[in-house]
């Protein structure tokens, strides 16, 4: 089966490499690609690493932008705490997974002060349950598997979940097909396929993990819309860290995802979650992603060596027997 999957989205990716087209230059010097069936062109590898938080700190209350001098205050900052982390203490062996860390090194191109740009604080509107959930969920990891969060169990990172920047594989391969675009997500490695031939919505009772997403072009930009999310899900993400991180989903989920591409390198991501069980209002993140050709994105196989959880539920385990 696996190998089927593989095969078909090679095939997939052939495809939408031979129908890419690059349309002329322009007088500004850059002119939208489409591809020969006429879809406005993402495709290509692109990344989105940043050292912009998701929430917007309180300390910034409504200072929603970063002056260009501010922005380049908090590289130097990242840049130095990174440094002063890097050599190992005296007897200390280091942490190897470092090597694998890559949370990039530069605030978002728009120098916005957090991820989430709606509402205007820049702070994620969670309800009171929500909370509450997320703190007993975290309270209580090493009781079950149940309490951790699907992407530390190799699951998915969710719609849109999948799409926030984390500590490392933050890269994305969109291809696209008459009729289709996919996005293949470094993290997890999951390829997702997009219609946007006008189908309709799978009925309410079929339901899944990233629920049934549809995808239309109003001008240059790709309209995602998704719905029939099951209950299992979470959105959980390290640049979420805090507040968020660990927000279970519920079927009353809806998520509408606007990709632009503004310039040569750059498309403009953005994403509207709205799930009245979990937040008192409609919430929307603003992710800048980069193109980047030379990156080479390898198979992110989570699952198959994936021994923390049984680790974690054996430790837990030995510290009530010392209890």
């Amino acid at each position: 089966m696996r190998r089927t999957i593989g095969l078909a989205l090679v095939a997939l990716t052939a495809l939408g490499a031979a129908l890419t087209a690059q349309a002329p230059h322009g007088a500004s010097g850059w002119t939208p690609p489409k591809t020969p069936d006429g879809q406005p062109s993402l495709q290509g590898v692109w990344t989105n690493a940043t050292i912009t938080p998701f929430e917007r700190p309180p300390a910034l209350a409504t200072k929603a932008f970063l002056s260009e001098a501010e922005a380049a205050q908090v590289e130097r900052q990242a840049a130095s705490t990174r440094d002063e982390e890097a050599p190992p203490r005296a007897g200390d062996v280091g942490n190897y997974n470092q090597v694998w860390f890559d949370s990039g090194d530069r605030v978002v191109s728009t120098r916005r002060t957090s991820l989430v740009v709606d509402p205007p604080g820049g702070r994620v509107p969670l309800r009171p349950e929500a909370e509450a959930s997320r703190d007993y969920a975290s309270a209580h990891q090493g009781d079950s598997f149940e309490f951790m969060s699907v992407w530390d169990r190799c699951i998915t990172r969710g719609v849109p979940g999948g799409m926030f920047p984390a500590g490392y594989n933050n890269a994305y391969e969109i291809v696209q097909a008459p009729g289709y675009v996919m996005i293949v997500y470094e993290m997890i490695h999951e390829a997702r396929i997009i219609p946007i031939d006008g189908r309709p919505h799978l009925p309410p009772h079929v339901r899944s993990w990233n629920g049934d997403s549809r995808g239309r072009w109003e001008g240059g930009t790709l309209v995602v819309d998704t719905t029939n999310y099951n209950d299992k899900g979470w959105i959980a993400t390290q640049a979420a860290a805090g507040r968020i991180k660990g927000v279970r989903q519920t079927e009353s989920l809806h998520v509408v995802e606007r990709f632009t591409r503004v310039d040569a390198n750059t498309i403009d991501y953005q994403a509207t979650i709205e799930d009245p069980r979990m937040f008192t209002a409609p919430w929307t993140v603003a992710i800048p992603l980069h193109r980047n050709p030379g990156y080479r994105i390898y198979e992110y196989a989570c699952h198959e060596g994936n021994r923390a959880v049984e680790g974690v539920l054996r430790g837990a385990r030995a510290q009530e027997q010392q209890k």
